[in-house]
């Protein structure tokens, strides 16, 4: 898949602003946040999407 570089750059944009995301969420006590688990898993999951698409890991590894 060939992304635009306007593409790549909401793509990249979008894929800090979860990484800070999980690095706030990370710092929180997870017992004041509900389902902070799967919270965590969701982040995870988009995180390695959005690496995959913007060619930075290959499908099917595993996260780093």
């Amino acid at each position: 898949m060939n992304l635009t570089n306007a593409e790549r750059e909401r793509l990249t944009d979008s894929m800090l602003k979860i990484q800070s995301v999980k690095a706030t969420l990370g710092q929180l006590d997870e017992s004041k946040v509900p389902d902070s688990d799967e919270i965590h898993k969701c982040l995870e999951d988009a995180d390695e999407s959005l690496k995959t698409a913007l060619g930075y890991k290959k499908p099917g590894d595993h996260p780093s």
